[in-house]
């Protein structure tokens, strides 16, 4: 079967600062400040022509940077990624500009994907309408709740057709409804073999959906397989993860940082 992602030993540094003026400092002067952690460390996967792939993990595992380095909108520090096609991302805080109205969204997202106007005005409508808000398109997006936003930016994913399609916990916001119609549309891309990655806390959601799992834990991959194996060890560590006091969740994510932190000194 073609492979329609291959994501080799792919890792993401960044570098945190305790004040702005460090990080002004480490730009400007030869002495490095901040300190350097690794968000992700040498994932590597492959992703099959329809495979419906679930990405998940506690906060700060590295799913959302895995998701937008797939998706291009940013880069590894290290490693590759080759898409076969195009991938387009959902994500509620992403790709959508604040002071521009939702129809001048859709018609700037359109052009910077490389249609003209008539093929965006032809597109506008069935945009509009899937997303429901007709009544709001002409207002900025700035006064846009989390969940109308989400509902644009999957309007406008949907309509431009990717070949691979990334949903970054889009459909935890806004009414069950609008959620369950973009579950549909999604079973229709799978259908037509488009490959999908889909994060979300919702496990149920990726029960119905998903085919494949990755389970991220502090950058790396904890484990991959089928959904329904890989789930069943998920839930099992959350049921122990929420058991845990405050004192112990903050030990545990302790732990994560000072093992990203510590990736410097093996890999540099």
């Amino acid at each position: 079967m073609k492979k329609s992602v291959v994501v080799k030993n792919v890792s993401k540094k960044y570098k945190l600062y305790d004040t702005h003026a460090e990080r002004l400092k480490d730009l400007l002067l030869p002495k490095s400040y901040g300190e350097e952690f690794y968000a992700l460390h040498n994932v590597s996967f492959k992703a099959d022509k329809g495979d419906i792939i679930g990405l998940v993990g506690v906060n700060g595992s590295g799913k959302s940077t895995l998701s937008n380095i797939i998706a291009g909108t940013i880069p590894p520090t290290k490693g590759s990624v080759k898409t076969n096609g195009e991938a387009a991302m959902i994500s509620v805080s992403t790709g959508l500009n604040g002071k521009l109205s939702g129809r001048e969204n859709i018609e700037l997202k359109c052009l910077m994907l490389g249609f003209s106007k008539r093929q965006i005005r032809q597109m506008e409508p069935d945009i509009i309408e899937f997303s429901e808000l007709e009544q709001f398109i002409d207002q900025p997006v700035k006064s846009y709740s989390s969940g109308m936003k989400s509902r644009l930016g999957f309007a406008i994913s949907i309509t431009v057709n990717p070949d691979i399609f990334i949903v970054d916990e889009a459909l935890s916001v806004g009414d069950k409804a609008f959620a369950q119609k973009c579950l549909d549309k999604m079973h229709e891309f799978e259908q037509r073999g488009k490959t999908m990655f889909f994060v979300s806390h919702s496990l149920t959601q990726m029960k119905e959906f998903c085919n494949k799992v990755i389970w991220l834990e502090f950058g790396e991959i904890r484990a991959e397989g089928e959904a329904s194996e890989i789930l069943k060890q998920y839930e099992a560590f959350l049921k122990e993860y929420n058991a845990f006091t405050p004192k112990e969740k903050k030990a545990f994510r302790n732990q994560g940082f000072e093992k990203q932190s510590a990736v410097r000194a093996v890999t540099e």
